[in-house]
């Protein structure tokens, strides 16, 4: 019983003027540092930069907000460094790949060091639709084309996206890929695919490619599969890896690495944070989704904003990490190699 009183008070006090008031007191002059799990160029690294352009002035004292780029594991390193070296007290944030979160459960190794239920989860700012993308001269057009076809696709380390979506459709659709892994992030994929190193990416966010890359898309690659768990509108006649499931586990395996995809572009901060510097954080973020100005930059950018708040994402993973263990293992042996 007085925990829970303890806990209404320490509530009631992060709304208060006087707690609002104590952190502008604790950020004025300060500095955010925002810490991407990729490279400069990428979809995430773009997202996020243009977001550190409009955090700030929503945050009580107006701190400065920079990007630091810290790649390396497909982002792992970045999570991993959040969770357990970075400041505990309100000045550093960050945004790693939106699979990150389940490596603790279905990952393939033992390199996460973090309980992804315990970060603070400041949101998403979008639920991201993915596509498979093939270098048009390797003339894969179809999925009956990527199961007659071998070739190969890039990759960036352990839990992140193209690999474990590349390691998925091997090992659940039987498709002859093989992933070449380690590189930085999206830039470097992008020059391996322009230099013939590799044929493709196993997953690639609409939203990324058709901002970075908006004249691949007409000549220059082909899209043979969306890896969503519903369609999006803007790729009304790219069918759903879904559609190929055919029985029972497929489904059940898709459902948990395809769900992924609501965590879209994700932003967390280390846990421990005082409650009331966790509130105004997530305060902001959900302020600065609705900021004319960020919206319009975003837009101008060819990003999507279609935010989802820290409190889904917190219920997300608990439904996630809720998991019965069979099929928790039965995808952990689909997205491993070989």
């Amino acid at each position: 019983m007085r925990r829970l009183i303890f806990l209404a008070i320490v509530m009631l006090a992060a709304q208060s003027p006087l707690a609002a008031q104590g952190v502008g007191d604790f950020y004025r002059g300060k500095t955010v540092t925002l810490t991407v799990g990729y490279s400069a160029g990428g979809g995430y690294d773009t997202y996020a930069r243009i977001l550190a352009r409009h955090l700030g002035k929503h945050i009580p004292g107006n701190p400065a907000v920079v990007v630091q780029n810290s790649p390396g594991a497909g982002s792992l390193k970045a999570a991993n460094y959040l969770y357990n070296v970075a400041p505990k007290d309100g000045t550093a944030i960050g945004m790693f790949g939106r699979g990150i979160a389940l490596e603790p459960l279905i990952g393939s190794s033992n390199a996460a060091q973090f309980d992804a239920t315990k970060f603070l989860w400041l949101g998403s700012g979008t639920d991201e639709a993915a596509v498979v993308v093939i270098w048009a001269a390797k003339g894969i057009k179809t999925w009956a084309d990527m199961r007659a076809k071998p070739f190969t696709v890039g990759g960036e380390g352990t839990g992140s996206d193209p690999d474990v979506y590349a390691l998925m459709l091997k090992n659940v659709f039987g498709i002859n890929l093989r992933l070449v892994s380690g590189y930085p992030g999206t830039a470097e994929m992008a020059l391996a695919l322009e230099r013939g190193e590799v044929d493709g990416r196993a997953s690639w966010s609409w939203s990324s490619l058709k901002s970075l890359k908006p004249e691949w898309i007409a000549q220059k690659v082909n899209l043979p599969v969306q890896l969503n768990l519903r369609k999006s509108p803007d790729l009304p006649d790219v069918p759903l890896v879904g559609n190929f499931a055919t029985n029972d586990r497929q489904r059940l395996i898709l459902k948990l690495v395809l769900s992924r995809q609501t965590m879209g572009r994700p932003f967390m901060a280390p846990p421990q944070i005082p409650p009331e510097r966790q509130a105004a954080l997530r305060k902001a973020f959900d302020d600065t989704m609705k900021d004319p100005e960020f919206l319009a930059e975003a837009k101008a950018r060819g990003q999507e904003v279609n935010p989802v708040s820290g409190a889904d994402l917190d219920k997300l993973l608990a439904e996630l990490y809720a998991t019965p263990k069979d099929v928790v293992e039965e995808t952990k042996k689909a997205i491993s190699a070989p």
